[in-house]
């Protein structure tokens, strides 16, 4: 792997006193190439924490622009990036903050069509999308690819995420879950609102965001447990957190 030069040693110092991390570790973090789909609510704090975390190259999915109503939650971007498109909003805002990451921008939505292409050359998935169609689009590229996919999602005042690598099996030799074991199928149109349709409190995507980056980490890393298998969900106004635990359904491992 790359050897850090001293700004780098200086610049990550607290991570590589950590003996879970240690300059192994925060190497790991620069060799690694990650994309991030959304630069929105939970792209923000995601792309901002993997920033100053030192991954080495980040890729950002987003085909939106800044609009006066994103900057109540997406901090990345400010008063004076409205208009632009949130890739490049973000690119800058990533530049000011570690100018040692390196920067993919894909100015278009994150598609069954365009997912091979746009996964090519990246070891890690981030799904921040809001819509389930996209959800789907990156579990399954994801897992035809065999890389790891840290997902999540907000709503009003309740957030989730989990790690899925349903191509990989647990200690007791059974397969990992994936995507459709958690959620078999999309939920009629309509039926669950979005957040111009119910409102979300900002600083809930600042919650999940940063621990979908945390669980980032810990894959890149190999520090800790990751939330495979494992659904985290969090109630914001009850301040309360809950762990649901899932597992491969058996009509599809038969499959």
């Amino acid at each position: 792997m790359e050897p850090l030069s001293p700004d780098e040693i200086a610049r990550y110092q607290r991570h590589i006193l950590l003996p879970e991390i240690g300059g192994a570790g925060q190497q790991k973090l620069k060799a690694a190439r990650v994309l991030v789909i959304g630069a929105g609510g939970l792209g923000a704090p995601i792309l901002q924490y993997l920033a100053a975390a030192g991954i080495g190259t980040l890729g950002i999915v987003d085909d939106d622009r800044v609009s006066l109503s994103n900057l109540q939650r997406q901090v990345i971007h400010d008063s004076g990036t409205i208009g632009e498109l949130k890739t490049e909003s973000a690119a800058l805002a990533i530049a000011r903050l570690n100018p040692h990451v390196r920067l993919i921008r894909f100015e278009e939505r994150f598609s069954r069509e365009t997912a091979r292409r746009q996964l090519s050359g990246f070891d890690l998935l981030i799904d921040g999308s809001d819509n389930f169609d996209t959800r789907y689009a990156a579990a399954d590229a994801a897992e035809e690819a065999r890389i790891p996919l840290v997902t999540g999602a907000v709503g009003r005042f309740d957030g989730s995420l989990t790690v899925l690598k349903p191509y990989e099996t647990a200690d007791d030799g059974a397969p990992n879950p994936g995507y459709r074991d958690l959620f078999p199928e999309a939920p009629p149109a309509g039926l669950i609102p979005s957040c111009a349709e119910a409102g979300i409190i900002g600083a809930l995507t600042g919650v999940i965001g940063t621990m979908m980056a945390m669980e980032a980490i810990k894959l890149i890393t190999g520090a800790g447990e990751p939330l495979i298998g494992r659904l985290l969900l969090y109630d914001a106004l009850l301040a309360r957190f809950e762990t649901v635990r899932y597992k491969r359904r058996r009509a599809r491992q038969a499959g």
